[in-house]
Order: structure tokens, then C-alpha cells, then sequence
């Protein structure tokens, strides 16, 4: 009698194998933090797909060359100037002419406006459709491209991997208008699906560059270290008073996480509007648990700048705290 022979099955065959994969797991993860590594995957990912399969066609260099444009043109230039003599003029707080975060803020708008266009944004550029929308239906979806931003933002808040990657955003302590760009190169593979609207109708010339300018004028702006409002529209549009309040050193900020308009922050109850006390509050993370450009007797901008970028890859020591305005402050995330 012949006995066939018995092959474990697969949950054997894993059980098995559990101990002698356990060890290496924990050396990797006491050094890694793997979540933050499968963001990186998932960029390369999409990447190699656009490549491959070439989106863009022949309108590739002349979208690139208007993508660009809203980030480094002429006008975006003037209206960050005119942003920044405002700070001057009408500071929600005193800082130096050139504080330290502002010298490290000029180093992520060099990053991204090279290595992020670059590598970031050929992928994305679609080609030409047969639609001409009226302005009514531009409108909506730059709305909607808005509404898109906001839950985006939110998921950086509450999702813990993301948050490694967004938590450099959070980390400036000198608030102004270039902070708009103290964002992560990997932080943009989040905001994919904020991002499809406006380059849709940029491709297919429904959307001119110069409103793409302008809705990041506005986000600019609501980073600034102004002293300044809207007035009535503030129950509309996003002011530096308002956005502030999101950047505060204390109490929860996945509040008012709207990038231009107010309202999806008002429909979901995330809505602080400012008050004379919150003008001035002080912006950072409680803790530091990321380097930043502050804690030194001295700045050291290009170390400081290398480890910001590693950070998301770093092991977790302890518990995140992430104080929510829907949960009991001081809950954590293990």
C-alpha cells in the first residue's frame, strides 16, 4: 500500500513558518516604519504605469510647462510677494524679517517645484477631451476639487500612516506664507484624487491657469502670519485667522481643514471660527516629535531639512497622540 505524502496546508505551512519570520519582522520595524514604505511603493507604482503606458500623449510638455507655471510663474511669484509684505504689515505675530521657518520653508519650495512637477504630475496629465463646460459646471467642480482637498486632508489627520508623512506640514512654529509648501514629496500620492478635477479641466482647457493661481493664492494666504480677514465672506472662504486655528500648538487640529472654502468644514461641525484670543495662538506639534528648524541654538537647516524627510520612516517609540475634536483629547493610537 502506497501512503501519498502529506503536505501541510497553507495555515500550517504559515504557522510553521511564523517564528522564523517573526524575528526579522521586528529587526526591520524597530528600524523602519513599513506603513510609511508602502506610501513610497505605491508612488513608484503609479509612476511606472504612467510611463509605460505614456499619459499625456503629445500634451505632456505643454501641461507640465502650465503646471509649473501655478507654482513658480510670474504671478504666483507677485502674489506670494504681496502676501509676504502683508505679514510684515499686519503680523498675527512679531517674527524676525527671516525667521528660521521661513529659510526652512524656501527649501521645500524648491522641492517642489522641481522634483514633485517633475516626478509627480507627468502621470497625471490626460489628454484632451471633446467637452466644454459652461462656467456654472467649472464652478462645481472646483468646488468639488475643494471638497475632495478637505477629505483628503482629514484622512491625514486620522489615518496614522498618512499622518507621519503630513505631520512635517504641522511641525512649522513660524507660520507664513510659504509654509504652504512644507509638505512631503510622498504627501501628494494622498491628494491623487483632490488633484484628478483640476487637471481634467486644465487638459481639456475648461480651467485657465489663472484660477488654478488663484485658488493657491488662497491656500497661500491662509498660511500667513497675517493679522487679517474676510469679513462677512470669512464664513466662506479660508483666512489665515481661520486656517491658524487648524496649525494651533494646543488642542486638536483636524479642525477647519478646509484649504479655500469654509464650508465643508461648517457641513461636517469641524468649524472654529476665530476670535481675538486665537489670532495669536502658538502653531506646532506638542512634543516636537519631529526635528524642526526651532529646537537648536542654532538652525541647521540642511540636517534638520534630511531628517524632516525621513521622518515618516522612522520607527515608532511610542504611542501617537492625536487629540480629535470628535474624541476624548488625549486618546492615542498604538
Amino acid at each position: 500500500m502506497v501512503v501519498a505524502p502529506s503536505w501541510p496546508s497553507s495555515v500550517e505551512w504559515v504557522e510553521r513558518r511564523r517564528p522564523v519570520l517573526a524575528p526579522v519582522r521586528s529587526a526591520v520595524s524597530a528600524r523602519v516604519y513599513l506603513p510609511a514604505c508602502a506610501v513610497v511603493a505605491l508612488a513608484g507604482a503609479l509612476i511606472g504605469v504612467g510611463w509605460t503606458l505614456g499619459w499625456g500623449s503629445a500634451s505632456f510638455g505643454g501641461s507640465l510647462s502650465a503646471l509649473r507655471l501655478v507654482v513658480v510663474g510670474p504671478l504666483s511669484v507677485a502674489i506670494l510677494a504681496v502676501i509676504l509684505v502683508a505679514e510684515r504689515l499686519r503680523p498675527a505675530q512679531r517674527r524676525p524679517l527671516v525667521a528660521r521657518g521661513h529659510r526652512q520653508d524656501v527649501l521645500y519650495a524648491a522641492l517642489n517645484a522641481t522634483l514633485v512637477l517633475r516626478h509627480v504630475f507627468p502621470w497625471l496629465v490626460l489628454p484632451q477631451m471633446a467637452i466644454a463646460p459652461r462656467a456654472a459646471v467649472i464652478a462645481a467642480i472646483f468646488v468639488a476639487m475643494d471638497g475632495c482637498n478637505w477629505f483628503v486632508h482629514l484622512a491625514n489627520h486620522r489615518v496614522r500612516m498618512l499622518w507621519r508623512f503630513h505631520e512635517l506640514h504641522h511641525s512649522q512654529e513660524d507660520m507664513n506664507a510659504l509654509t504652504v509648501f512644507r509638505t512631503h514629496p510622498f504627501i501628494h500620492v494622498s491628494y491623487l484624487l483632490a488633484l484628478l478635477p483640476g487637471i481634467v479641466l486644465l487638459a481639456n482647457g475648461a480651467l485657465s491657469v489663472s484660477l488654478l493661481i488663484a485658488y493657491g493664492g488662497i491656500v497661500a494666504f491662509a498660511h500667513s502670519n497675517t493679522n487679517l480677514g474676510f469679513g462677512p465672506l470669512g464664513r466662506i472662504f479660508v483666512s489665515p485667522n481661520f486656517h491658524r486655528i487648524h496649525h494651533r500648538l494646543d488642542g486638536p487640529q483636524d479642525v477647519n481643514l478646509g484649504f479655500a472654502l469654509t464650508i465643508w468644514d461648517q457641513l461636517f461641525g469641524r468649524a472654529i471660527f476665530p476670535t481675538p484670543e486665537t489670532i495669536r495662538i502658538d502653531t506646532g506639534i506638542p512634543g516636537r516629535p519631529l526635528a524642526v528648524e526651532q529646537a537648536g541654538a542654532r538652525p541647521r537647516h540642511l540636517a534638520v531639512f534630511a531628517a524632516q524627510l525621513a521622518g515618516p520612516f522612522r520607527p515608532m517609540r511610542e504611542p501617537v497622540d492625536l487629540p480629535s475634536v470628535r474624541r476624548t483629547p488625549g486618546s492615542t493610537w498604538t
